[in-house]
């Protein structure tokens, strides 16, 4: 249930994120009945804090606009990628739930645990095998580093208190940096935590490094027999709707340039960058230097570029906004710069030149010409740079298709 709550977005994912990890302490507390009104306030003492902080003392996204969140992929049924993810994220913790049994009665819960944060923020095979292999990766580095730091302060209250500060500022730090370093930082925390138990030992250590490879091998086993998501299925569709927002946002800052007062491509803008992100995540597993498939990753590399070259055309078309009243695209922040300013004056100036105030007579327009042709972007008042921009970006979109 923890996985299909993403059908719901990122409010559902979240939410099931915070049932599994609520679950998983008090497996790890080996809590009963009893010890339910302690949790109970731990938790509301834990969000207050955070919300406290969150948005009373530093609530530094105030001063920035929302950023807009691509939906996820549709489909209905076993055709949702979220249900397919729910059904292997089952299967996977099923395989770890009985082999981690074997392992060992009290720590199963690290196999079943491991197998579920293999499965957060992945969609396709590829980023799940990824994952899968910077989960060990971060445990083996974090268990060496514990048996340098952790079990040395053998549960101090001054040190480890300190250290866990920096455990928890890592984690969130290098959460959108690298998964290793992320499970490193939560592979110590986890150490003294148990040094604070008084249970911390190199067997124990040995023994959660079993159980964190029992569940990384169970959801690589439910991503590869299980209701497979390919990684060329995900990155064919993140493209998909990359190249649509570019057609879009191209379309829009070309009718801006020719003085549309209803045209806003910076919000096309914003949408592409969210979706650009996106797909260098589903990227990701083909770029990976440990991927054998050399021509695949040739390719992904060229798709990238350009869709990098998409995006830099766009913004460059977007910093040739002419508008002189203040209300342009300069004015909010998209663009700047001496170099565009410049081009910014030109136009301005251009629009004194006959033909180009909407009072002289017109230039006569080329065939094919015009805010709905297909060729060339329209010809009034946008100016042969900005013409050459619309078309460096038309043909690196053909390019890229």
């Amino acid at each position: 249930m923890g996985v299909y709550a993403r059908r719901w977005g990122p409010r559902g994912h979240s939410l099931g994120v915070f049932a599994f990890m609520t679950y998983f302490v008090a497996q790890f507390l080996q809590a009963t009945p009893r010890h339910l009104p302690e949790l109970y306030a731990a938790v509301l003492l834990s969000l207050l804090v955070a919300g406290g902080v969150r948005f009373g003392l530093w609530c530094y996204e105030r001063r920035l606009p929302p950023a807009p969140v691509p939906a996820g992929p549709g489909g209905t049924g076993l055709a949702r990628v979220t249900t397919r993810q729910a059904v292997q994220a089952t299967a996977g913790a099923g395989f770890a739930l009985v082999v981690g049994q074997l392992v060992s009665g009290e720590r199963w819960y690290w196999a079943v645990g491991a197998t579920w944060w293999v499965f957060v923020n992945t969609t396709s095979r590829g980023e799940t095998l990824v994952r899968g292999f910077r989960r060990v990766l971060g445990t083996v580095i974090g268990i060496g580093l514990g048996l340098a730091v952790a079990v040395p302060v053998d549960g101090a209250p001054l040190p480890t208190a300190a250290i866990l500060a920096v455990c928890v500022f890592g984690i969130f730090y290098t959460a959108a940096v690298s998964y290793t370093w992320m499970m490193l930082c939560v592979t110590l925390l986890a150490e003294l935590l148990y040094g604070l138990l008084g249970v911390l030992d190199p067997a124990l250590l040995a023994l959660r490094l079993a159980e964190t490879g029992v569940g990384a091998l169970g959801a690589v086993l439910a991503v590869l027999f299980v209701l497979p998501v390919t990684t060329h299925a995900v990155t064919d569709a993140w493209i998909q709707r990359a190249l649509r927002c570019v057609h879009a946002a191209t379309a829009e800052a070309a009718a801006r340039l020719a003085g549309s007062t209803t045209a806003d491509p910076a919000s096309r803008v914003a949408e592409l960058e969210q979706l650009l992100g996106r797909v260098r995540l589903s990227v990701a597993p083909l770029v990976h230097p440990l991927n054998p498939m050399l021509g695949r990753k040739r390719r992904a590399r060229r798709v990238l570029a350009l869709l990098d070259d998409c995006a830099r055309e766009i913004l460059s078309l977007i910093h040739r906004d002419r508008r002189p009243s203040g209300r342009g695209l300069l004015a909010r922040g998209v663009g700047g710069g001496g170099p565009h300013r410049r081009r910014h004056r030109r136009a301005r100036t251009a629009r004194h030149v006959p033909g180009r105030d909407g009072t002289g007579p017109r230039p006569p327009a080329r065939p094919g010409v015009g805010p709905g042709g297909a060729g060339d972007p329209p010809s009034d008042s946008v100016g042969v740079a900005t013409g050459r921009g619309v078309r460096r970006g038309r043909c690196v979109r053909s390019s890229l298709v």
